[in-house]
């Protein structure tokens, strides 16, 4: 059977941690952050896990790096 192809913009988005747990950055990082409190701006430099729902599509799309 032939490699699957590793779709490489969730590659670039996803990171897999040592126990297994798929994390992702915090989304709307890029502008509009002086309106928001303190309490939002450190908690978006933080990674998120992701749900269990999604982990198993992310798996798929990269077999080979997460």
């Amino acid at each position: 059977m032939p490699k699957i192809k590793t779709h490489k913009a969730t590659a670039k988005r996803f990171k897999k941690t040592k126990t297994g747990k798929i994390l992702k950055r915090k989304c709307g990082q890029d502008h509009f952050n002086s309106r928001d409190r303190g309490k939002v701006t450190r908690s978006k430099r933080r990674d998120v896990s992701m749900a269990k729902t999604e982990i198993k599509t992310i798996k798929t799309l990269t077999p080979y790096y997460i």
